[in-house]
């Protein structure tokens, strides 16, 4: 009976090893492309989850303007967006305290972000600012701040300062009253105040808090922009209202403010306070809170 299996062949050493290492080389070689393949998508897909549907320009118009809004005693500039990370996109915002013009303000940088899930991040500035402005701005409503005291501390001051002030009306101004006080005044308001909030930051809207809205100057007058107001919260929705209430803000309370339009005060940032001096005795104006006066380095 013959034997049908081939003869083995002599072990090899060096054949042998040979092999060992071309198979330790493919399993290596497939291995590390696996777990290459698992980072990318760890790492890319996460970012690609981020920046879906224009959520850059979104972060920037939502959080960005609410920044400005959360910080009216600031002038806030939103730089580009956004630094992206698998878990995380960021941008960066620059702050200045909002002082009498001509007079000089630091400025500070400061960085925004929202996490993969949609939180955002701790806020700088706001509530916890305690500026003169933003005090101004909690005081809006209250009993605080009498005309008579008012006088009182105007009549003590160099009339040619320059002053920062809120200013506020004996009852709210309706958009075209606004208007039409300021062009009768000759007076321009740097931002309004849309809502009544004693004790708490109100709503404020400058022209500019929304730099990609609408501006319609010659209807509202001294380019107020609650055109643009109403622009930006037109893009907001409930599913925003998580974020906004970081911002010390709700979407009711902005969509009731930019639907109303009533004007309770504005920031007065170019007065003299001999002008001031002035408004004080008009009856629309309920009282003036003056936040800083500063000479006007640019006056000759």
């Amino acid at each position: 009976m013959s034997d049908d299996f081939p003869e083995m062949p002599d072990f090899d050493p060096k054949l042998t090893r040979k092999a060992v290492r071309r198979g330790l080389v493919r399993t290596t070689t497939n291995v590390l492309a696996v777990l290459l393949a698992l980072a990318l998508v760890a790492t890319v897909g996460p970012m690609l989850l981020q920046t879906r549907d224009g959520r850059e320009q979104r972060m920037t118009d939502v959080l960005g303007t609410a920044f400005k809004v959360y910080n009216p005693a600031y002038r806030v500039v939103t730089n580009d967006c956004c630094e992206i990370t698998p878990l995380s996109m960021s941008f960066t915002v620059t702050a200045e305290p909002l002082r009498p013009v001509g007079a000089v303000s630091p400025v500070s940088t400061y960085t925004i972000s929202q996490s993969l899930f949609g939180r955002v991040g701790h806020l700088p500035l706001g509530r916890n600012a305690n500026t003169r402005l933003s005090q101004s701005l909690y005081d809006v409503g209250t009993d605080l701040a009498r005309k008579q005291d008012v006088r009182k501390v105007l009549n003590r001051l160099d009339g040619d300062l320059r002053a920062l002030a809120v200013v506020e009306f004996t009852a709210p101004l309706r958009p075209e009253e606004l208007k039409s006080w300021l062009g009768l005044s000759g007076r321009c308001a740097q931002s309004v105040v849309y809502e009544r909030r004693p004790g708490a930051l109100p709503i404020t809207w400058g022209a500019i808090t929304w730099d990609r809205g609408t501006f319609v100057e010659d209807r509202e007058g001294c380019g107020v922009g609650l055109s643009n107001f109403r622009s930006w919260v037109a893009r907001l929705d409930k599913d925003d209202d998580p974020d906004l209430r970081r911002f010390d803000l709700t979407f009711d309370r902005l969509r009731k403010a930019s639907r109303d339009g009533l004007a309770y005060a504005y920031v007065d940032e170019t007065s003299s306070i001999e002008r001031l001096r002035e408004l004080i005795d008009d009856p629309r104006v309920r009282t003036i809170r003056l936040a800083d006066a500063a000479l006007d380095l640019d006056r000759p």
